[in-house]
């Protein structure tokens, strides 16, 4: 076979094809059944097989038939019809054979069972072969324009969910930004700590064997970590000077009390992120030694997402003003993590951080410090 037919073979959809393409080493032959279907469709000749096969492989959408002579030198209609075959056109265009040897039962089965059509018989009969013809491709062009609306259906489904899926983005986003706004903070907070958390589990070995969606998942869900602030009181949220123990206690319960709004929001349950949310609005205070809350959570028995929202929140904590305290200095922020005065991390997720955080760093500009 020549290597032009392995070129690249493209296909498509199109309904508007309607030419037939007739394959034919005799030109009477050609003109005649050429003749039955002029005035219904477009006509293209080719005279052996090997053209057959350009015209079919590159031209594909063009096509609405293929009438095919069995017997032509080099290459016949059985050959034709076994690289067709190979590029699985035959269930996209209908191909007849067109033969003399009608009665070869051999030749026939093989025909068939390549994928032809159907076969027709030399001499042909215009009037039969025409309704036999166009009946078939009426069927075709009604199942591709079929295939067509239900592809169009489908768009239209993925394009309505990928618009649920914006939306409900957006309202997680807001929920958490307007706590922070209750917790004198601009809101930039929960997107810094979605964008931190996403860097360390892309760039970093620390997590392994999640896939971009599920990074993106749990990126998400670090939004909703303090989600729970929502109903700790104004006077402690905003309290400029330290909390007494009992408003401490008050405090840490926004961890029990965002996993409770969160199971508490059935809707939300179905969504890939409920579980990152749920586990990371409880857990992300708890500490590697066990010392944290509400748990008391050690070690591995703490998940690594929890594990990287914890140090992302501490690190842009440290890294920002609050209304308790102005922003610290980038190298005593670096000691403060690793001398544990803010928590006691994994040491592996701690190398894993400060292997990144040079670049980390470069998301907190004079404008966010200072906020």
């Amino acid at each position: 076979m020549n290597d032009h037919f392995e070129t690249a073979v493209k296909g498509g959809d199109n309904t508007d094809s309607n030419t037939i393409l007739i394959v034919d080493d005799d030109k009477i032959n050609r003109k005649v059944l050429g003749k039955i279907f002029s005035d219904l469709y477009s006509i293209k000749e080719v005279e052996n097989g090997e053209q057959a096969l350009f015209e079919i492989l590159n031209r594909r959408d063009t096509y609405c038939a293929v009438l095919l002579d069995l017997v032509m030198p080099n290459m016949n209609g059985i050959d034709v019809l076994r690289v067709l075959k190979k590029y699985n056109i035959l269930k996209e265009i209908p191909i007849f054979l067109i033969t003399a040897e009608a009665n070869d039962t051999i030749v026939m089965r093989e025909a068939y069972e390549l994928g032809v059509m159907d076969i027709i018989a030399k001499p042909v009969i215009p009037f039969i072969v025409r309704q036999r013809i166009q009946s078939v491709i009426e069927l075709f062009e009604t199942r591709k324009y079929l295939k067509n609306t239900v592809k169009t259906q489908q768009l239209n489904i993925l394009t309505q969910a990928e618009k649920i899926i914006q939306l409900n983005r957006g309202m997680i986003e807001v929920l958490s930004t307007a706590i922070e706004f209750r917790d004198c903070e601009s809101g930039g907070h929960v997107q810094r700590i979605a964008g931190i958390t996403r860097f360390i589990l892309t760039n970093t070995n620390f997590v392994t064997g999640l896939s971009e969606e599920e990074i993106e998942n749990i990126a998400l869900a670090s939004i909703m970590h303090d989600v729970g602030k929502i109903a700790v009181p104004d006077a402690i949220l905003s309290k400029p000077g330290k909390l007494t123990p009992q408003e401490y206690d008050i405090m840490k319960s926004h961890t029990t009390k965002g996993a409770e709004l969160l199971e508490n929001i059935p809707q939300l349950h179905e969504n890939e992120i409920y579980k990152y949310a749920l586990d990371i609005a409880k857990h992300h205070h708890e500490r590697w030694d066990g010392r944290g809350y509400p748990d008391g959570l050690a070690k591995d028995d703490i998940t690594p997402w929890a594990q990287v929202v914890s140090i992302a929140d501490v690190y842009d904590a440290l890294s920002c003003k609050r209304v308790y305290k102005n922003a610290f200095p980038r190298k005593q922020v670096i000691d403060m993590i690793k001398t544990g005065q803010c928590g006691v991390f994994n040491p592996r997720l701690l190398d894993s951080f400060f292997d990144v955080e040079d670049e980390l760093s470069r998301m907190y500009t004079a404008e966010t410090l200072a906020n």
